[in-house]
């Protein structure tokens, strides 16, 4: 019989006589990678050591999770959805409902298992739903998706029966077997489980980026013509990719249903989906860490930055604009970028660039910031009188100097920062010149 991989049943002389063995080298950068990941989800509880840094951190790893499951649509396969907060809350409504029988003794299984559950059931919806979605591509996918996400947050106040109207269903995940004594009550043991499921869930999600299909996935997105040109089918291709992609997502929903053990209809609304898709592009949809980044953007924006300020979605339109118009990579396209001139040597001629950009947006966002906030206080908190505190200064809203100081300050820092990036930019594609040179030297030798 012949070996694997030789034609005619012939052996190479070499093998037939055990001369040697053929190992691939170990990927030690790949391995420090993942251990500094395994690293932080283990460290993270450690040094952030509060109750509120604990749930955020349990929240960070559902987000991570989900804008994953996310990028295998949208960055993998270029598929634009706007319902994948469907799978990721019908997951989290099975999972609850599984959790409430597990409490009455009507099912026997682990609490630690039961986001599998929530796995299992977006993963059975989207074999119905991907069917039809995935009949079609691009704008059309979109519009299907937005439809079917309409649809089921239509439902989801429709039957109160299993959706449980506008009060949710809610459970307790203290329930169950105690193995070794966890009860999964203290927030920090709950961490611990999420931690796991992150871990694992990313490295499958990063194994399957590596399989024929994941490879596949990414020649429909580019090139779907030549993919059926040698014979595959695209619309299975994008149907098995969104099947994984709701399995993954409906993880994500069970793990939050034992997080907040309560799920309500918001989880599947069109609102969520369109957060799932905003942090996944900022964090990076073209990179596979990028959804990692941008699920933590997501709970600091979500938990912080909305105590911060009632203005705070404006803000985070704001920072989607200058995204879309500066960096549309996102956040992971703007490491790459500076690793690869790090890699030549040349990064620390971009920190003066670097510190003169943070300032000068720092005082445009100040000044923008200072009337947003007397807008905002006019028309919410009127009854409060026109007096005001931002950064720790009194102002008046209604007072001239104080808009006349605002726009000043605005403009002032709109012009500094278009003359440090415009100096930026000469700097560096004068850096990116000498890489190309350097790259084309190192080729002819």
């Amino acid at each position: 019989m012949a070996l694997p991989g030789a034609r005619s049943g012939r052996i190479p002389a070499a093998t037939r006589s055990g001369a040697y063995y053929e190992f691939k080298p170990i990927n030690v950068g790949r391995w420090l990678v993942w251990g500094l990941f395994a690293a932080i989800l283990i460290a993270a509880p450690m040094v952030f050591t509060s109750s509120l840094s604990h749930t955020m951190l349990s929240q960070m790893g559902v987000a991570i999770i989900v804008c994953l499951s996310y990028n295998m649509l949208l960055g993998q396969g270029g598929m634009l959805s706007f319902g994948h907060a469907v799978y990721s809350g019908l997951g989290a409504f099975f999972a609850i409902h599984a959790l409430n029988l597990v409490t009455q003794g009507k099912l026997h299984l682990p609490v630690s298992l039961l986001p599998l559950v929530g796995g299992l059931a977006g993963m059975v919806f989207a074999v119905v739903f991907g069917y039809v979605t995935t009949k079609k591509a691009a704008t059309p996918f979109a519009m299907i998706t937005l439809g079917i996400g309409e649809l089921v947050f239509a439902m989801s106040l429709m039957f109160p029966e299993f959706f449980g109207g506008e009060g949710g269903i809610s459970g307790n995940r203290v329930t169950g077997s105690r193995p070794f004594g966890i009860t999964f009550g203290p927030q920090i043991q709950l961490y611990y489980l999420i931690a796991l499921y992150t871990f694992v869930c990313t490295a499958l999600m990063f194994a399957f980026t590596r399989t024929p299909l994941g490879r596949m996935l990414n020649a429909v997105r580019d090139n779907p013509e030549r993919v059926e040109f040698v014979g595959y089918d695209t619309q299975k291709v994008r149907y098995f990719a969104f099947i994984i992609a709701a399995f993954f997502a409906g993880i994500s929903g069970g793990l939050a249903a034992l997080n907040f053990e309560i799920v309500t209809s918001e989880v599947v609304s069109g609102a969520r989906s369109g957060a799932y898709l905003l942090f996944t592009f900022l964090g990076g949809a073209t990179f596979f860490f990028g959804p990692v980044i941008g699920g933590v953007l997501l709970v600091l924006a979500f938990v912080l930055l909305s105590e911060l300020t009632k203005a705070w979605l404006l803000y985070l339109g704001l920072i989607f604009l200058f995204m879309v118009m500066y960096a549309p990579g996102g956040f992971a396209s703007l490491i790459m970028m500076n690793l690869r001139v790090a890699s030549f040597g040349r990064l620390r001629e971009l920190w003066v660039s670097y510190l003169a950009l943070f300032a000068t947006a720092a005082v445009v966002l100040l000044g923008a910031a200072c009337m947003i906030e007397m807008v905002y206080h006019l028309q919410l908190n009127a009854a409060l009188g026109p007096r005001m505190k931002f950064m720790g200064a009194m102002l008046n809203a209604k007072g001239a100097d104080a808009w006349f100081g605002a726009v000043f300050v605005t403009l002032t820092g709109v012009a500094l920062f278009e003359l440090t990036r415009r100096h930026f930019a000469r700097q560096w594609g004068g850096i990116q010149a000498d890489i190309e040179k350097e790259l084309k030297r190192r080729e002819s030798l």
